[in-house]
């Protein structure tokens, strides 16, 4: 290994950030941050653009569109995700089905295509962070997304970040993060696809695909449309006698557009642009013996702008974006929109020295019928990776964000990578990190009449794990990953009365502990490829400290949070031909935050069938069917929520 100094960089960049806040006054706090951020991070730039370590330039494979690496600063942390051909099995269906049946996040569901809200380590779907191409695309109103309403067919990779973030990734990303791509190529040429599904309870979906792509610029568009009648029949559980019942109130409908372009401007320059526009109107189910008739549309745009410039062994990025959601219940609207202006720099200094910096700024303007209001932030951040030896390596992260001239928690974390064993194609890895995370109130938090609180202070967390990681490769090739996780959430923000008024406090402390295990096997046996997964996780979440010494939440079990989760999943494959069978299981759950009443734990399994390689002329025509809850079990997410009982899906496809 060969000596390397410390950068000074980090130094000064932190020195530098600090010293700009206390020499400006109060009222001129964010607009100097901003300014002091820029110029402190061009000269960081310039700086390393004048003394470069000599090395090649970056250079791009043909058909690659960059993209930064979620886990590349990322040690010690655990990563889960999912390529293009293994959503594929997810086509027709959201983000919420993905993640409920393949992965340990729990999502509590209203439904079937009603609002789901999703839950990393028992912390609440608020502490989760979203990001569309880097691009954060949660709620500043509600503080968190609906993945019902987010298709799998519109992104090609889906990435799971488990734990504290906060310094990686910012706001949110307390209990972990969610990462959506899509990934268009160079020099891919011409195709087309159109696919075509039909399913149970009055389900059609339509999907249309177009890529076009040579050298030098790429692009892709996708268009769709979902529709489901849900009329699935269920014993409503409200009605004395609890009679079987048609669900009358439960349509959906969505449609959308997904375009992707990219443009290499020279050898060491790319341009990429992405717009995504989804409309989805919903009739909202009831509790069971409710007769109630909601209704919700929501609109949202999304679109963002990456240019990269490519140096010695460096990306600059400058990105801007623009998110924008409508929603209207029962004809209320509400509005928010949020722009985005950011860059940063990524480069290698030395063999052993990696290092990121940047700065975000963001405004957000929400109208809502309770209240209008606009929020300005920026954020500093940077990443160091230092590779001490060949199996030893670490990362530091640093973050700090300011919102209307309020500083969230200073955040830093550390991670770490070290393979203590390596002999032939077996590898034990050894990874633990430990950060600090945070999360600012929402606006509807801070701004809601009446009884918005602007008052409240972040939610801080303390989050540490240590896991281990043991691949094999080979003709029978395995992996197995264990993970300890521990976490502390302070200023946990609940609603409470104050008289007739309901209002913010931060109230609760929160403790969560838990053991993450993940098991994967493949192999091939006489032609035939085939892999097994599967997962468990144990979660203990409780409340620490309440609304006063005597409240009955303390020492209890977190609401609608299961101690015990699994899954499975059983692929085959040959000349083209698929088949697989998955389980997941959820524990049982507390309704209220006093535990006196637990709903049942419940198991369903799904099947289905792939025949990839039929071909017509020049015409490939894939089909699938798949069988979701195949033992059609009876089952609620959450208390008196109905749910679908067994349910089938024919998939028909067009590929030129």
């Amino acid at each position: 290994m060969k000596d390397a100094p410390i950068p000074e960089t980090g130094i000064l960049i932190w020195v530098r950030f600090i010293t700009s806040i206390f020499s400006s006054s109060p009222s001129r706090k964010t607009f100097s941050l901003f300014r002091s951020g820029m110029i402190l991070f061009l000269w960081v730039v310039s700086f390393f653009g004048v003394h470069p370590i000599v090395q090649d330039t970056v250079v791009l494979a043909e058909v690659e569109i960059y993209a930064p690496a979620i886990d590349r600063f990322a040690h010690g942390q655990k990563l889960q995700n999912w390529d293009k051909s293994q959503l594929e099995t997810y086509q027709g269906r959201s983000l919420a089905d993905l993640l409920q049946e393949q992965s340990p996040v729990f999502v509590r569901q209203y439904g079937a295509g009603m609002l789901a809200s999703p839950s990393f380590r028992g912390t609440s779907a608020g502490h989760t962070a979203l990001f569309w191409n880097g691009l954060p695309i949660n709620s500043p109103s509600l503080g968190q997304s609906d993945l019902s309403i987010l298709p799998v067919a519109a992104f090609d990779q889906v990435n799971l970040q488990f734990g504290n973030a906060g310094a990686l990734f910012g706001n949110e990303a307390i209990g972990g993060s969610l990462h959506l791509q899509t990934k268009p190529k160079f020099s891919d040429g011409f195709h087309v696809g159109l696919t075509q599904q039909i399913g149970s309870f009055g389900t059609f979906n339509s999907y249309l695909e177009g890529e076009y792509s040579n050298s030098t610029i790429s692009s892709s568009t996708r268009i769709y449309r979902e529709f489901s009648k849900n009329n699935f029949p269920y014993k409503d559980l409200g009605q004395i006698g609890t009679p079987e019942v048609n669900q009358d109130h439960a349509q959906f409908e969505q449609v959308g557009l997904v375009q992707d372009f990219a443009w290499n401007v020279t050898e060491k320059s790319q341009l990429k642009a992405a717009v995504w526009y989804n409309h989805t109107d919903r009739e909202i189910q009831a509790v069971m013996g409710s007769t109630s008739h909601d209704l919700q549309e929501d609109k949202s745009f999304k679109a963002v702008l990456d240019y990269y410039k490519f140096g010695n062994q460096s990306v600059w990025n400058f990105k801007t974006g623009l998110v924008k959601d409508d929603l209207l219940f029962n004809g209320s609207l509400s509005q928010t929109s949020q722009y985005f202006l950011g860059t940063d720099w990524d480069g290698t200094l030395s063999e052993v020295w990696t290092i990121k910096a940047g700065v975000r700024f963001t405004y957000i303007q929400a109208d809502l019928s309770s209240y209008s209001t606009s929020d300005q932030r920026i954020e500093a951040y940077q990443s160091a990776n230092y590779q001490f030896n060949d199996r030893l390596s670490f990362s530091l992260n640093l973050r700090e964000f300011v919102y209307q001239d309020q500083f969230a928690p200073f955040t830093p974390n550390l991670g770490m990578d070290w393979e203590l064993w390596k002999k032939e194609n077996q590898q034990l890895l050894l990874k633990s990190s430990i950060g600090k995370g945070f999360k600012v109130p929402t606006l509807n938090d801070r701004f809601w009449e009446p009884g918005g609180n602007p008052d409240l202070l972040p939610e801080e967390s303390w989050n540490g794990e240590v896991g281990l990681d043991w691949r094999r490769e080979g003709n029978i090739a395995w992996r197995n990953g264990l993970t300890y996780f521990r976490m502390s959430v302070d200023n946990w923000i609940i609603w409470l009365p104050q008289g007739a008024v309901w209002t913010p406090e931060n109230i609760k402390h929160v403790s969560n502990q838990g053991i993450e295990y993940l098991g994967e096997v493949s192999g091939e046996i006489y032609g035939w490829k085939w892999k097994g997964s599967w997962s468990y996780n144990w979660n203990r979440a409780i409340t620490t400290q309440g609304i006063g010494e005597t409240d009955p939440a303390i020492g209890k079990q977190l609401p609608y949070t299961p101690r015990h989760q699994a899954n499975a999943k059983l692929t085959l494959l040959k000349n083209g031909f698929s088949a697989f069978l998955g389980t997941f299981y959820v524990g049982e759950r507390a309704i209220t935050a006093d535990n006196p009443r637990l709903m049942s734990s419940y198991q369903l399994f799904h099947a289905g069938l792939a025949f990839q390689n039929i071909k017509w002329k020049e015409i490939s025509v894939p089909i699938s069917f798949q069988i979701n809850n195949l033992f059609n079990t009876e089952y609620q997410v959450l208390y008196l929520r109905a749910m679908p009982g067994r349910s089938f899906q024919f998939n028909l496809s067009i590929n030129l």
